[in-house]
C-alpha cells in the first residue's frame, strides 16, 4: 500500500525533518549512521511494512554525534510538540517514525524503537499491514542492530504483539519509568499488560486505578484501533459498547473488528454469533449516504442482515433509517421488491420500512 499523507501532514513532516536534518536533497545519500526517514515517503511498488521495515531496521555504522545542550532541547521541544499533535486527535502516518528518529539522536534508543513500534501498531490495527508484516519487521530490526537497548525493547515489543502480558510488563516497566508522561505510548502498552492480566485472572486489585488511568489517555489515542479494542475487551456495559463501537468505526475491516462487534451483540443481548451482522451507526449512515448520493439502492444490501436481526438498538437504529428514505426516487420500489423475496423476520421488517 502507498503511503499517503495530506497536504498540510506532509508539510509539518518537512518542517520536522528539516528541524532534525534527517533528510537530504534528492540524489544525495545518507551519512553513515543516520535513519532513512524518507523510505517512508516512497511510492511505487514497496508495501508500507516494507518501508517500515526499512525504517526501522538501518545499522548504526558510528557513534551517534554530539549534540549540543541548545541542540537538544530543540528535538526535546519537537517530540513535546508531536505528543501535543497527538494529543489533539491530528496524528498522521509516519508521525512515529519521525518521533523515532528524534529519539535516536537524543541517545533514546529504546524509545526509539517503541515509537518505530508505534507506527506499525497503528498500520496494522487500521488493516493496513498484518500481524506478520509487524513481527517481521521487528525481528529484522534484532537481525541488524547489536545494542543491548534495542534487543531488549525490540524483544519486549514482539511479546506484546504476541500478548505475553506478564512477560512484557515486567521489561517494559524496567525499560520505561517515566512519571512526567503518564500517556507515553509505552505507558499505554504498560497499562494493557495490566488490563490484560486482570482480565484473564479476574483479579480486582487496583483494577478500578488502572481502569481510570487507561480511559484518562484516550485523547492521545483516539486514532488507535487498537487503543479501544483493549478496552473493549476489559470493561464492561455502555463503557465497552462505546469502545467497541469507536474500534469499529476507525477500522471497520481491521483486525480488531470482528471481535469488537461481538462485543456489541453480547452487550445489547444478543448471541456473539449474531455480531459479525452488526453494525454501527457511523456505519449505517455511511451506507445510507453512499446509496442514497449515488442513487443505487442496492448499496443497502449490506444492511440486511442487520434488519434481520431480532429487536436491539443497531437494528432499530437501522429501520428507522431506512424508512426515512421512502420518498427518495427507486428506494421505495427497492424496499417492496426485497420484502417480496424475503422471509420471516427480514420480510416483516422490510414491510414496514416500504410503508414509510
Amino acid at each position: 500500500m502507498e503511503t499517503k499523507l495530506n497536504f498540510l501532514s506532509l508539510l509539518f513532516l518537512m518542517f520536522i525533518i528539516s528541524a532534525c536534518n534527517v533528510i537530504e536533497r534528492q540524489g544525495e545519500k545518507t551519512s553513515p549512521g543516520q535513519p532513512v526517514f524518507g523510505s517512508i515517503l516512497k511510492t511505487g511498488s514497496e508495501s508500507m511494512a516494507e518501508q517500515i521495515a526499512q525504517q526501522t531496521s538501518q545499522k548504526t555504522a558510528q557513534p551517534p554525534v554530539s549534540l549540543t545542550d541548545a541542540e537538544l532541547s530543540s528535538l526535546f521541544r519537537l517530540l513535546d510538540e508531536l505528543a501535543e499533535l497527538e494529543r489533539a486527535g491530528q496524528w498522521f502516518q509516519g508521525m512515529a517514525l519521525t518521533e523515532s528518529e528524534i529519539r535516536e539522536k537524543t541517545g533514546d534508543l529504546a524509545g526509539a524503537v517503541a515509537a518505530a513500534y508505534k507506527e506499525l501498531s497503528w498500520a496494522y490495527g487500521m488493516g493496513f499491514i498484518k500481524k506478520d508484516d509487524v513481527e517481521r519487521s521487528l525481528l529484522n530490526l534484532l537481525e541488524t542492530r547489536n545494542e543491548e537497548i534495542v534487543i531488549k525493547t525490540a524483544t519486549a515489543m514482539i511479546a506484546f504483539l504476541n500478548e505475553q502480558w506478564a512477560e512484557t510488563a515486567v521489561v517494559l516497566t524496567h525499560l520505561f519509568n517515566d512519571p512526567d508522561e503518564p500517556d507515553s505510548f509505552s505507558r499505554w502498552m504498560i497499562l494493557v499488560c495490566t488490563l490484560e492480566r486482570e482480565n484473564a485472572s479476574s483479579e480486582i486489585s487496583e483494577a478500578r486505578r488502572t481502569a481510570s488511568a487507561y480511559r484518562s489517555i484516550r485523547a492521545r489515542y483516539a486514532q488507535f484501533p487498537e487503543y479501544w479494542y483493549r478496552g473493549a475487551r476489559t470493561f464492561s456495559g455502555v463503557i465497552a459498547a462505546e469502545f467497541a463501537e469507536n474500534c469499529i468505526n476507525l477500522s471497520p475491516q481491521g483486525p480488531f473488528a470482528d471481535e469488537c462487534r461481538k462485543i456489541l451483540a453480547a452487550y445489547t443481548g444478543l448471541g456473539t454469533e449474531n455480531g459479525l451482522s452488526i453494525k454501527t451507526k457511523w456505519e449505517i449512515e455511511a451506507i445510507i449516504s453512499l446509496s442514497v448520493n449515488s442513487g443505487n439502492p442496492q448499496i443497502l444490501d449490506s444492511l440486511m442482515p442487520l434488519v434481520s436481526l431480532p429487536d436491539n438498538p443497531y437494528t432499530i437504529y437501522a429501520v428507522n433509517r431506512l424508512r426515512s428514505l421512502t420518498g427518495i426516487t427507486g428506494f421505495r420500489d427497492y424496499f417492496t421488491r426485497k420484502a417480496s423475496s424475503s422471509s420471516g423476520r427480514l420480510a416483516e421488517r422490510l414491510s414496514y420500512i416500504s410503508r414509510g
